[in-house]
């Protein structure tokens, strides 16, 4: 019997560079470092639409083989997963664990509200925000832990800081290249900003993997910009720190409407790399404005080009931020995070 099974998309042969399979195989990763590998049966649903019968005898097997499952599916496939799962979790008896990935829940069941009746049924909800535990906890759903992002990185030490930076100074973004994720609020602001002063104070280097919806829209974009602005491609996930670490500033400056406990904020606190970030859902409990970064309002986006503009005058102010940036990753400690909800799941029992 297997301690726990894991079900969620993890993509397997694929190099896939989502927020959600990268959550779902980090998490994976991470309980088998505490209960062992061998303790772990997974089901991958990258693509259970062209086989729903191998999920159907594929589930059945998880559920008769471990003694707990956890479920960690995307909004789409909890329409499918989290009934059938249930209904299996009453057949054998056995409990289902929901982790949230993102934050679209609450939102979700106002507009799905049939689900509610479902989620009130699951064993434990994990979310990835104290605001989403308290919005899931005034429409009634009382059995919500927080659990925030996570990712095992090669951190750097405070004497591996990078101190030296000049201008023009080094920007980048690093997320799904999406107009939601606020690309091209952080284009124009750059772009403003050097306009204004007539010379080249700010470079932005976008990383990521370009959405195939904006892939021709982001191509015209590009089109319109000068060499200040640059696309660099996509990045493993665990070779972020080498990356970012040279950087003055990530941008941040998303309105996707499924955001959550973004990992690209880890990539930044680990790397030393303060953040410009939006307010937008669950930033400013992760962003410390003033101390790891700066939050402006969503619905002012010219409030980041006034941001970049005082920095130009007091480089300091983010220079004393890095120290700030490692600190707060470490809050973020993989092995603590997960040995936590594997007490709550085993009540202690472990």
């Amino acid at each position: 019997m297997y301690k726990l099974g894991i079900c969620g998309h993890f993509g397997t042969g694929q190099n896939l560079v989502d927020g959600q399979s990268i959550k779902t195989n980090i998490f994976k990763n991470e309980v088998g470092r505490i209960l062992g590998n061998e303790q772990i049966k997974t089901l991958d649903t990258h693509k259970w639409k062209k086989n729903p019968l191998l999920l159907l005898v594929n589930s059945i097997s998880l559920f008769f083989s471990c003694e707990k499952v956890a479920i960690l599916p995307g909004q789409n496939g909890l329409k499918v997963i989290l009934p059938f799962f249930l209904f299996l979790s009453r057949v054998f008896k056995k409990e289902v664990h929901y982790i949230v990935i993102g934050g679209w829940l609450p939102d979700f069941l106002q507009k799905n509200n049939k689900f509610l009746k479902y989620i009130k049924k699951i064993k434990s909800i994990h979310v990835e925000s104290h605001s989403m535990i308290r919005k899931l906890n005034e429409a009634g759903i009382d059995n919500v832990f927080y659990m925030p992002n996570i990712k095992r990185l090669n951190y750097l030490s405070e004497e591996q800081l990078v101190y030296e930076h000049q201008i023009p100074y080094k920007l980048c973004t690093f997320s799904r290249v999406i107009k939601e994720k606020g690309i091209e609020n952080a284009i124009d602001a750059v772009t403003s900003v050097n306009n204004k002063f007539k010379k080249k104070i700010y470079t932005l280097d976008i990383y990521g993997p370009i959405d195939e919806s904006y892939k021709q829209e982001f191509a015209k974009v590009m089109e319109n910009v000068d060499d200040s602005i640059n696309y660099k491609g996509v990045i493993s996930y665990d070779n972020t720190v080498s990356i970012l670490k040279d950087y003055y500033l990530l941008l941040f400056p998303t309105y996707y409407s499924g955001e959550g406990f973004a990992g690209t904020l880890l990539d930044s606190l680990a790397s030393g790399v303060p953040i410009i970030a939006s307010d937008w859902r669950y930033n400013s409990e992760i962003v410390k404005d003033g101390v790891t970064g700066f939050v402006y309002s969503v619905n002012k986006p010219q409030e980041m080009i006034t941001i970049l503009e005082n920095i130009i005058d007091n480089p300091h102010s983010v220079i004393s931020m890095k120290r700030n940036c490692l600190r707060e990753y470490k809050k973020y400690d993989p092995t603590h995070v997960v040995q936590s909800f594997l007490n709550i799941i085993y009540e202690g029992a472990l």
